[in-house]
C-alpha cells in the first residue's frame, strides 16, 4: 500500500472578533490507499474544519498536509482548484446535485472543467462511473430532482467518481437518508474501498463508522485514537460531564 494522506501537526487558527479560535491543534494523521477512514467527533470538535483542509478548500495555519505525496500547503489557489477537479470526489449530505440537470448530465459536469479528459471521453466516463454505483441506464436522462434520496446520493458518489480521484472525501453522507437507504450506501462506499478507493468519511455516528476499517476521533481539535477517546469519554463519564 502507499500512502494517500500524510498529516502531520497540523494545526488552524482563526482569528475573529472574540480573539484567535484554534480549530485544529497538531492533527497528525496517515490515511493509505483502498483504506476506508471514518473520522468522528462531536458538534464544534474540530472535523469539518479538518475536511476544509484535506479537501483543499481551506489551508493549515501551520503543519503539513501531503496528497499523494505532494505538499499542498506550497501550491497556489489555481494548483488547488485543479486538485480539488482532479485529485479529491466530494461527497456531501445535501447531494449538491443540480435539480434541473439530468443525471448524466450531473456526474458530467467535474469533466467539463478537467483539464486531463477530453470532451470525446466525457460521456463513457460518466456513464461508467453511474454503472458502478449501480444507476440504471432508464434513470440517466432523468432530472435529479425526480430520484429518491438514495439515487440521489448514488449519483452524487459518481459524480465523486467519475475523475478517478486519489481520494473520496464524504461529509455525513447519510444524514439526510433513512435507515435502510444509508445502510446501502455506506456498503457502498465499503465495496470502493475494497476496490482500492481511499475513502474518508467524516460523522458523527457510531453506526456509521462500523464499516470503515479504521476510526480516528477529534476533540477540542486534537486527534484522538479509538483508546484514548475511550479513556476521554470514562473520565468524563466518571465526572457526570459526559455528552456526545
Amino acid at each position: 500500500m502507499s500512502r494517500v494522506l500524510d498529516v502531520v501537526n497540523l494545526h488552524r487558527i482563526y482569528e475573529t472578533k472574540a480573539g484567535l479560535t484554534h480549530a485544529l491543534r497538531g492533527v497528525s494523521l496517515v490515511v493509505e490507499r483502498g483504506e476506508f477512514l471514518c473520522i468522528m467527533g462531536p458538534s464544534g470538535s474540530g472535523k469539518s474544519t479538518l475536511m476544509n483542509v484535506l479537501g483543499c478548500l481551506d489551508r493549515p495555519t501551520s503543519g503539513t498536509y501531503r496528497l499523494e505525496g505532494l505538499d499542498v500547503a506550497t501550491l497556489s489557489d489555481d494548483d488547488l482548484a485543479e486538485i480539488r477537479s482532479s485529485r479529491i470526489g466530494f461527497v456531501f449530505q445535501s447531494f449538491n446535485l443540480l435539480t434541473r440537470a439530468t443525471v448524466l448530465r450531473n456526474v458530467m459536469l467535474p469533466l467539463v472543467y478537467s483539464s486531463t479528459c477530453p470532451k470525446s471521453e466525457r460521456l463513457e466516463r460518466a456513464v461508467r462511473a453511474l454503472v458502478a454505483v449501480n444507476i440504471p441506464e432508464e434513470l440517466f436522462d432523468h432530472r435529479s430532482n425526480e430520484l429518491s434520496g438514495g439515487q440521489m446520493q448514488r449519483v452524487a458518489i459518481a459524480r465523486a467518481l467519475v475523475n478517478d480521484p486519489a481520494l473520496i472525501l464524504a461529509d455525513e453522507p447519510t444524514g439526510n437518508l433513512d435507515s435502510a437507504t444509508s445502510e446501502r450506501v455506506l456498503s457502498l462506499f465499503r465495496k470502493l474501498a475494497d476496490a482500492g478507493k481511499t475513502v474518508v468519511l467524516i460523522t458523527h455516528d457510531p453506526e456509521v463508522a462500523m464499516y470503515a476499517d479504521r476510526t480516528i476521533y477529534i476533540r477540542d481539535g486534537k486527534s484522538l485514537t479509538a483508546e484514548e477517546e475511550q479513556a476521554h469519554v470514562a473520565a468524563l463519564q466518571a465526572r457526570g460531564q459526559y455528552a456526545n
